[in-house]
């Protein structure tokens, strides 16, 4: 009964080591948006094979600018979903993968990829 017991407790380790070792996925590609920086200056942001299933605020837009992004253009092979807030809250728009871009209206502070 023990040997069982060992075994099935040996088998469990080595299954949650090699899970715990998998390398997070990724979105391949690039996330693209436009904003204006706290100076006042037109930018472009992007994101290169950002990690899936994670919320990323949007760098530039953070708390020391006021104005959001907008524009968001989804050119990664998973879906991206963009929030109108900071940490994924707020109103929501999903964007296809591989999509053109989305109306200058379209206000976004925050993106998780699926």
């Amino acid at each position: 009964m023990r040997l069982r017991s060992a075994r099935a407790a040996l088998l469990g380790a080595a299954l949650l080591v090699t899970l715990a070792s998998a390398p997070a996925s990724a979105a391949t590609g690039q996330f693209r948006y436009d904003y204006v920086t706290a100076e006042g200056y037109q930018a472009t942001g992007f994101l290169n094979s950002p990690p899936s299933e994670q919320c990323l605020d949007l760098p530039g837009v953070g708390q020391d600018n006021p104005q959001p992004a907008h524009s968001p253009k989804n050119r990664t092979d998973a879906t991206a979903t963009v929030f109108a807030e900071a940490g994924c809250q707020g109103n929501y728009f999903t964007l296809r993968p591989h999509t053109g871009g989305v109306s200058e209206r379209l206000k976004v502070r925050s993106v998780v990829f699926s």
